[in-house]
């Protein structure tokens, strides 16, 4: 079966209106390859805002949620906020999360349940430190990662795997195509054989980490990415590059 290719675009903590609004009137105007899913990830802040702006044909992502509806917890935001807000996906467990705010495994676990018992889709993030990869258990800790995930998913349609070695976020430094291959075929064995055939060859496992218009085609190429999720670059015109990096 094909997997429809998806690009996220990250815009972490970046940009006010006016910049953000000029963005989006670009993606707007942009000619985009029809057969790519786009998913934006404003921040929280300008969720209402990006979405009546961008045209319909993109999805609009929150970079992160709370595991319950609602309550005393300051500063979070749930998945019924989000939904409320005509936002359909949310991003979990990226590296940012989980190395500079301490996200646990577990609690990211829970977070995915919650987003997804909610209706949203969500881009579940895993991924290796540069000691990790250096010290030969990249393997280990994205399966371990991507095992906690997979424990709280019941449908797996919802969900697009992004795997981000975290040594090559905002570092300049890319996986080589070969090295994203790699990772990207192991996590699919370990899906069939820890979840299905058919969740293995039917989701989407997209890379993540400085791509760029120089550098999307050929990752692209490879047959395990299914995708990316774009940080910086998401942020300026060539990321229609990289939405139309298979056309």
């Amino acid at each position: 079966m094909t997997r429809k290719f998806f690009v996220g675009g990250n815009w972490k903590m970046n940009g006010d209106k006016k910049s953000l609004g000029e963005l989006i009137q670009t993606l707007n105007g942009a000619k985009v390859d029809p057969n790519v899913e786009v998913v934006c990830g404003a921040p929280s802040i300008y969720l209402d805002f990006a979405r009546s702006k961008l045209d319909p044909k993109f999805g609009v992502a929150a970079q992160n949620c709370y595991k319950v509806p609602k309550g005393a917890f300051t500063g979070e935001i749930s998945p019924v906020m989000i939904k409320d807000c005509g936002v359909n996906w949310v991003i979990l467990g990226h590296s940012e999360r989980r190395h500079v705010f301490g996200e646990s495994d577990e609690l990211i676990g829970q977070k995915t349940a919650h987003a997804l018992e909610n209706g949203l889709g969500v881009i579940a993030c895993i991924g290796e430190k540069l000691d990790e990869r250096e010290g030969g258990i990249t393997e280990k800790v994205v399966f371990a990662q991507t095992k906690v995930i997979a424990d709280n998913v019941k449908d797996w349609s919802k969900v697009v795997l992004a795997y981000e070695p975290v040594w090559a976020i905002g570092t300049g430094k890319t996986a080589s195509p070969q090295q994203a291959q790699e990772v990207h075929e192991k996590l699919r064995e370990w899906l069939k054989t820890n979840v299905s055939e058919a969740v293995a060859n039917s989701v989407r496992i997209i890379y993540g980490g400085s791509v760029t218009g120089a550098t999307c085609k050929e990752l692209a190429s490879q047959k395990d990415v299914d995708g990316f999720l774009v940080g910086g670059a998401s942020l300026k015109p060539e990321f229609v590059d990289i939405i139309n990096a298979k056309a």
